[in-house]
């Protein structure tokens, strides 16, 4: 048996309207036929376009954290100065 939808989805926008260099908004990261064909979709297509959204959302974080964490690593270890003079 399929559950019946009583609450509409919300869209995900949260007001953040910029494309980024991969066509994916920048607030929701959804692509642009998620983005306007929001009202046309099933609520299981709209519970998709959220979950591939936050998957693509991940992702950017994931690689945010790595870039900064590997322009933090020193890269000549003998810049590596000991502290006890």
């Amino acid at each position: 048996m399929q559950q019946i939808e009583i609450f509409p989805i919300p869209s995900p926008c949260i007001g953040v309207c910029q494309v980024n260099e991969k066509g994916l908004c920048r607030g929701c990261f959804r692509n642009r036929d998620e983005r306007f064909y929001w009202q046309k979709l099933s609520p299981s297509q709209q519970r998709n376009v959220i979950r591939l959204a936050h998957n693509r959302k991940i992702r950017f974080l994931r690689a945010q954290i790595q870039a900064v964490q590997s322009s933090a690593q020193p890269s000549d270890p003998s810049l590596d100065l000991p502290f006890d003079d």
